[in-house]
């Protein structure tokens, strides 16, 4: 057999080698010109290799990031080295639809990239392959684990009733801000209230509609907190929130605006409307304090005696 039969037969066995490949296999000239495309990309692609080959790859796919992708051919070329892309970074370069039977909700094939450098007989870098690897089950497994893992850690530390943070993880996030005070030179206020006469709503009106009056309450206090402040339900129908950078007279204006705005509400629970108050203490950081325990108990003898003072009211901790 001669020479060029042995070059055709080995060609041949390598065409056939790259049409078998469960991954795309695309090889590029330094003006990135198409010169292999596997079965892989026309499956997938929809465009045929006689229809590409010795064309220009970003004439046929404009949705290709383009400066991104010649980045990573020059770079890989110039330093003569493998280069690659995680599907976490760059979820896909082709727009290939995804047929697995199972798409999570996703119509898209996730892709890991590898781009290697091919040397010529002559020993410079003549020609760029880049891998399409089809991730799409890694991919989706691993979002589904992480938005799980998500969902677990925020049902962990919220209150199923108010959506609020729990007592838990309240006072975890007013333990680490009492460190904190300790060590720079800042100040922030505790504000700690509970709804009047809750046992009374409940007899009254039925458990039912204690729960409504809670989720209310708790609704009413998002829209008066800012981003930053901590809001916690702290048990029954009492909360709390830790209000970071605020010094007493800041948390008790901010107290006020939220007791007038629950003052003025009203609850309607199968056609019965119901109005309630509120309670409220309120105590300023103090480096008296030995541990934020200590700043709880305060801020609740200052709730004590907005009770004692006829209720509806809000009262500052005063050490005298």
């Amino acid at each position: 057999m001669s020479d060029l039969s042995l070059d055709i037969a080995n060609f041949h066995w390598v065409t056939q080698i790259l049409d078998t490949m469960d991954s795309g296999l695309i090889v590029l000239d330094r003006e990135y010109k198409v010169c292999v495309w596997n079965s892989f990309m026309q499956s997938y692609s929809g465009v045929l290799s006689q229809d590409i080959l010795g064309e220009s790859l970003f004439d046929h796919f404009d949705e290709l990031p383009k400066t991104w992708l010649e980045t990573k051919l020059k770079t890989s070329a110039e330093l003569e080295t493998r280069s690659f892309s995680s599907w976490e970074n760059r979820p896909y370069l082709f727009k290939f639809n995804n047929f697995s039977p199972v798409s999570n909700s996703s119509n898209l094939m996730y892709q890991d990239i590898v781009i290697t450098p091919l040397h010529s007989l002559s020993g410079s870098i003549s020609h760029i392959a880049i891998q399409v690897n089809d991730v799409s089950e890694t991919a989706r497994n691993r979002i589904h684990l992480r938005e799980t893992n998500q969902y677990l850690s925020e049902i962990s530390r919220k209150d199923g009733l108010t959506g609020l943070f729990n007592r838990a993880f309240w006072e975890q996030s007013l333990k680490e801000e009492f460190s904190r005070l300790s060590l720079i030179d800042r100040t922030s206020s505790l504000v700690i209230f509970d709804i009047d006469h809750f046992k009374k709503v409940n007899d009254t009106y039925g458990h039912h509609s204690g729960d409504e009056v809670i989720r209310h309450t708790a609704s009413l206090l998002r829209k008066t907190a800012r981003s930053s402040d901590v809001c916690g339900r702290f048990g029954g129908e009492e909360f709390t929130v830790l209000l970071p950078n605020t010094n007493q007279e800041q948390a008790f204006n901010f107290a006020e605006r939220l007791r007038t705005l629950i003052e003025k509400e009203c609850v309607t629970v199968e056609s019965k409307p119901i109005y309630f108050s509120v309670s409220i203490g309120v105590c300023e950081y103090k480096r008296s304090f030995e541990n934020h325990t200590q700043w709880i108990k305060c801020a609740d003898a200052a709730l004590y005696i907005a009770k004692e003072n006829g209720r509806n009211c809000t009262r500052i901790y005063d050490q005298d």
